[in-house]
């Protein structure tokens, strides 16, 4: 796999992928750890010359400009972080773009508008796609794809483009890759994952192929409820995914068979609602009132997921533990990120809500061993699944 070093980009116009998918509120960023994520290696190919021309996406707009998904606050963000200006062109490979990719000079930076406000960017049909990826071209020299956080999608910037120009992996994405391959071949251990977030289908793969790696399963967040519901546990109003109980017993039955510990909550924060002025306190998994919904693991069980770590040398964690964006059911969230930090461990935060969380709760992300930016994707790649965006710079 080539990397930017490989490339002679002095004087090129070089089409950088990148994740800049941060949350908005109106024009406000309100996390920007993934535009910090990409500038180490837009900063070195400016540095060397190139002329350099970011493409992301931002939500999930619908094929059509939507001022709501506008790059343009990220633009600015990215500038500030440069210290310098970058342009920025109002549509993704039209008029705009050709006009600011034919102004570039070395050196300097752009970004386009949102790719996912064209069509062809996520269509399932390879030549809507192709379409797409032949006027992208048309703006470039070289191809950089650096957006971790969407390899795992056949999207038209991620997958077709890269086959359209010379091409190379980015720093950012060769870092994640090293990361996860620590993951997957020979940890130290023991080998705890931390799974949490609200949906167990979501999750259903990385558990099935860690099942066969992972020497510890700690479960936590609104997924919890379904393992809790297949042990024989009333759930009161919890989240839960009725049709996935079936396939969880098989887990537990399965995990038990090869040695592999799942590790449970023994205590929970209910609610009477979903709000943060609810009345709420702590129940033990047996007890939960019917009438309240668990919104994050309680004292007992971080204590336990902290006694459960301990130990371990090798740590992945993909999912809160609670509604951690409600400071009642944060906790849980909170303890767990303390016990990664104290178990002294190669920690991997798997990108999404856990990342998010880290920054909001305020912790240091240097305490960490690697933070990833892109949740699905590492979710993908511990499930054994090929990522499209890096076959295609294989």
């Amino acid at each position: 796999m080539r990397t930017i070093d490989d490339l002679d980009v002095s004087g090129k116009r070089v089409f950088v992928r990148a994740d800049l998918n941060v949350p908005l509120d109106g024009d406000r960023i309100s996390d920007d750890g993934r535009i910090r994520a990409a500038l180490p290696t837009i900063r070195a190919l400016s540095e060397r010359g190139a002329r350099v021309i970011v493409a992301a996406h931002l939500g999930r707009p619908k094929g059509e400009p939507d001022t709501r998904y506008s790059l343009r606050p990220v633009a600015a963000r990215l500038g500030e972080l440069l210290g310098t200006d970058v342009a920025f062109a109002t549509d993704t490979a039209g008029k705009s773009a050709h006009a600011v990719s034919e102004a570039l000079t070395d050196g300097r930076v752009a970004l386009l508008e949102n790719v996912r406000f064209e069509p062809g960017e996520t269509s399932k049909d390879d030549a809507e796609r192709g379409e797409l990826a032949d006027r992208f071209a048309q703006l470039a020299d070289l191809y950089v794809g650096d957006a971790f956080g969407a390899v795992h999608r056949k999207h038209a910037s991620v997958y077709d483009l890269p086959a359209r120009l010379p091409n190379s992996v980015g720093g950012l994405v060769l870092t994640e890759i090293e990361v996860l391959k620590k993951l997957t071949s020979h940890p130290q251990r023991p080998y705890a994952v931390v799974l949490g977030g609200s949906k167990v289908s979501d999750k259903l793969g990385v558990i099935d192929n860690l099942l066969g790696t992972a020497d510890r399963l700690i479960i936590g967040g609104g997924m919890v409820f379904t393992f809790l519901k297949a042990k024989g546990y009333e759930i009161g109003s919890s989240i839960l995914e009725a049709e996935q109980i079936d396939t969880v017993k098989a887990y537990l039955e399965r995990a038990e068979r090869e040695g592999v510990e799942i590790v449970l909550p023994v205590d929970v924060v209910a609610a009477e609602k979903f709000a943060a002025d609810a009345a709420h306190g702590p129940a033990d998994v047996e007890n939960i009132p019917a009438d309240r919904m668990g919104l994050d693991i309680g004292p007992r069980s971080r204590a336990l997921f902290a006694e459960k770590l301990a130990d371990a040398r090798t740590v992945f964690w993909n999912g809160p533990m609670g509604v951690f964006e409600m400071e009642p059911y944060a906790g849980g969230t909170r303890a767990l990120a303390r016990a990664l930090i104290d178990s002294g461990a190669f920690t991997v935060v798997g990108g999404g809500d856990s990342a998010a969380a880290v920054r909001s709760l305020g912790f240091d992300e240097a305490a960490f061993g690697h933070i990833s930016t892109g949740g699905g994707a590492s979710l993908e790649y511990l499930e054994g699944k090929d990522l499209p965006g890096i076959d295609a710079l294989a």
